[in-house]
């Protein structure tokens, strides 16, 4: 199991307190360092700095870590911007690049900066184009591309990436969502959810893949969220009783939310098992989100979570 760290700028923060963060990561474990790419907290305007520019900065500030963006609003950027961006990201940082692609959601977000959020049909009609569009400029496929929105000429777009640059596509669609990964991505994402769920989204992804005439095994399942995890049973239910009161909710109620997301919480060993039940799903990483400003994150909670995850 791989295991990444995923941030929220949008929540506020600057640069040097994204850079420290992933500059802690690196040298605590994480495989991966991923940032949302939102320009709006809300219905709140503060410091929230943009995704794409900000990995340029990473790429450079760090050495060893992958970068990526979960997910990149296909309504910010044409894929023409989003292709070149990513592939000189990924040049800067030596091939660690994954560019997370998505439709788009955030109503308030679109209205205050006056960008276009087309109706949802059309919004997977063009998720589908770009996908399709980053194949062909990131050498993928050849003779360009041509569809209803997008158009590319047959030409090499250069500087192609310097590694895999993987495509990451996120969601918790039934249907569309796994689908396009099974025929675009390298690695598909999704909120952690319970093994009946999973399974379903995975079998459509995979008969995507294979109709696509993929492999489906190369395509990366990921889950994210935020564990509770304690030292022993004690510790476990002062820490749910922390985590229930900062959402303002019982802790029934708290536990029960964890149990239907089938979020990982417990002792230590307890979640050890439960990410061994995942990774027999087909799970093969996990991502340790942490929604909050940048310099109010707890890097040693997140740190204390993933030695419990890892081992």
């Amino acid at each position: 199991m791989q295991y990444g760290f995923m941030v929220e700028p949008q929540a506020g923060g600057s640069y040097d307190e994204l850079r420290d963060l992933a500059v802690w990561a690196e040298s605590t474990g994480f495989d991966v360092f991923a940032r949302s790419d939102h320009y709006l907290n809300g219905e709140e305007s503060v410091e929230a700095t943009d995704a794409l520019i900000s990995l340029g900065g990473l790429a450079r500030d760090t050495e060893r870590i992958q970068l990526a963006t979960m997910v990149s609003p296909l309504t910010f950027r044409h894929p023409a911007v989003m292709a070149k961006s990513a592939a000189t990201i990924d040049q800067m940082s030596g091939g660690r690049m994954a560019l997370g692609v998505g439709t788009g959601w955030m109503v308030t977000e679109h209205e205050r900066f006056g960008m276009e959020l087309p109706e949802m049909r059309e919004r997977f009609s063009r998720l589908f184009e770009t996908l399709a569009y980053l194949h062909a400029c990131f050498g993928r496929s050849g003779g360009g591309y041509s569809g209803r929105h997008y158009t590319l000429a047959d030409m090499p777009v250069l500087p192609h990436p310097t590694g895999a640059l993987p495509l990451i596509v996120g969601g918790n669609g039934p249907k569309k969502t796994p689908t396009m990964a099974g025929r675009f991505a390298d690695e598909y994402n999704m909120f952690s959810t319970d093994l009946d769920t999973l399974a379903a989204r995975t079998t459509v992804m995979r008969e995507a893949a294979l109709g696509a005439d993929r492999d489906p095994d190369d395509i990366l399942i990921s889950l994210i969220g935020y564990p509770v995890v304690g030292d022993d049973e004690a510790d476990y239910r002062e820490r749910l009783g922390q985590r229930a009161a900062g959402r303002d909710m019982e802790v029934a109620d708290y536990e029960a939310m964890l149990d239907s997301r089938n979020l990982p919480h417990g002792t230590t060993d307890q979640v050890r098992t439960h990410l061994e039940s995942l990774e027999a799903a087909g799970v093969g990483r996990f991502y340790i989100q942490v929604y909050a400003a940048l310099g109010d994150i707890d890097t040693e909670d997140v740190g204390r979570i993933y030695r419990a995850l890892t081992g």
